[in-house]
């Protein structure tokens, strides 16, 4: 089995819910972003859930491209330094690509991203933009936890202006985020994007701290800082 399971209508080409508060969160997406596409749909995952006692991502069945999508980023973080942990590299990468799957469910996830952007800001959604990804998942791979070998911190681009964004980044341990990885479940909506901090061609990364969000006009639910 594989692990994404897209639930859409049987019909593709009425993936566009007819009403009206749906096709203006659409239009405002088209309107936000130019890779935003007029199709929508939703993203569940039927084979994942979460073990809050040992916080942990189950899963039922691993697609073999997840698991080499596992294995190729266990490599990239145990590369980064000589002293890094598999171990350690390889908790954090699996739950890096997996419980993205678990915050697609919770946030009752549409693609493409910037129309979930759409449907948070005008209170269709409660959870979804960026930092909630990035909040989300510090809070269930960092928080609690103790790394040896790995530094892991969030990052921000354009904070506090347009086009902000926000991650979380693994670094070797003492290293910063110019060293490090980000963590993006953002941009592919829940499936895993991750870059040295360097080569992203779209942000420039710097170390996030937290601050209060003002209200955007089209915004109807505030941004508060995490």
């Amino acid at each position: 089995m594989n692990l994404p399971s897209f639930n859409t209508l049987s019909n593709p080409f009425k993936a566009l819910i007819i009403v009206p508060t749906f096709v203006f969160s659409l239009f405002l997406s088209t309107l936000l972003t130019s890779c935003s596409s007029p199709i929508s749909y939703d993203i569940r995952f039927d084979n994942v859930a979460y073990d809050a006692e040992n916080r942990k991502t189950v899963v039922s069945a691993i697609d073999p491209s997840v698991e080499n999508k596992i294995k190729e980023l266990t490599d990239a973080i145990t590369e980064l330094g000589p002293d890094v942990d598999r171990n350690e590299a390889q908790f954090v990468a699996r739950e890096a690509v997996l419980f993205p799957k678990v915050l697609a469910n919770t946030y009752r996830l549409v693609f493409p991203p910037n129309t979930q952007n759409v449907l948070v800001n005008s209170g269709q959604r409660e959870r979804g933009l960026c930092y909630h990804w990035a909040k989300d998942m510090t809070d269930h791979i960092v928080v609690g936890r103790t790394f040896n070998t790995l530094t892991l911190q969030r990052a921000v681009a354009n904070q506090g202006r347009n086009f902000e964004h926000n991650v979380l980044t693994v670094a070797a341990k003492g290293k910063g985020i110019k060293d490090a990885y980000i963590l993006d479940a953002w941009r592919h909506s829940s499936s895993l994007y991750w870059v040295k901090t360097s080569e992203d061609p779209d942000y420039d990364w710097k170390k996030y701290f937290p601050r209060t969000y003002k209200v955007n006009p089209i915004e109807t639910v505030s941004r508060k800082a995490y």
